[in-house]
């Protein structure tokens, strides 16, 4: 895997890798990109590619450095679908976090790039939604994230933009979780949800069978003007 970035863990203690690309010319911003289950794949990688074309550095960490360096699976694949889920279940989550924020800092300190926003996909939807409340980042996006709901009782401390994009026929999110993200963050002031009418959880994956590429075009344009709006 072509990983082509260092950051230094909070702690200072360890270094974890990422995978990076920058915009010719001056950046509009930095975005962090958070991994599926299936790690820095090609996908994710793709994600990074597509917004450095577009004007910021983008950065995507391996988040599952303490378990498995440089992770790359193919979800239409069973066995590495089986991998993915396995390493989903000892992935310390609030570890991960702590990374995020590590790779902020280095946007800001070391690519000179002071708004930070994060589009997180699945796990990384999850994690988006985590990244809003307990970070320093200006902006967050979240696919089609996992377990939000368990999530809500930190929805105060969501204290810049976050956007939620939801299909309704998620086999990983269902319609109860649903209703319960709406239900605690409608009304909330620094919240965006759309939901995408039976779309499926993936649908918005670069790569793959899971891509539905209407709907994908859609959410990644008003992906596109909510970044641009908050980061400036």
């Amino acid at each position: 895997m072509s990983l082509n970035a260092i950051i230094p863990t909070l702690e200072g203690d360890a270094s974890f890798a990422a995978y990076i690309a920058r915009p010719q010319g001056t950046a509009r911003g930095a975005i962090i990109v958070i991994q599926e289950i299936f790690g820095v794949n090609p996908g994710i990688r793709q994600k990074c590619d597509k917004l450095a074309a577009e004007g910021y550095v983008a950065l995507a960490p391996d988040l599952f450095w303490r378990l498995q360096p440089e992770v790359s699976l193919d979800p239409d694949v069973e066995s590495e679908f089986t991998t993915a889920l396995d390493l989903m279940g000892k992935f310390n989550q609030d570890a991960g976090i702590r990374d995020i924020q590590a790779a902020i800092n280095y946007l800001r300190d070391q690519e000179g790039t002071p708004k930070v926003g994060c589009v997180g996909y699945c796990l990384g939807g999850r994690l988006a939604y985590m990244t809003a409340a307990r970070t320093s980042i200006d902006a967050s996006v979240g696919y089609y994230g996992v377990g939000i709901d368990g999530l809500l009782g930190e929805k105060e401390a969501i204290a810049n933009p976050l956007l939620l994009h939801i299909p309704t026929e998620d086999g990983f999110v269902s319609r109860e979780t649903q209703a319960a993200m709406h239900a605690g963050l409608d009304d909330h002031p620094r919240v965006t949800i759309y939901d995408y009418e039976g779309l499926d959880h993936g649908f918005a994956t670069e790569t793959g069978k899971r891509r539905d590429e209407e709907a994908a075009q859609l959410a990644d344009s008003r992906t596109a003007m909510f970044i641009a709006e908050h980061l400036g």
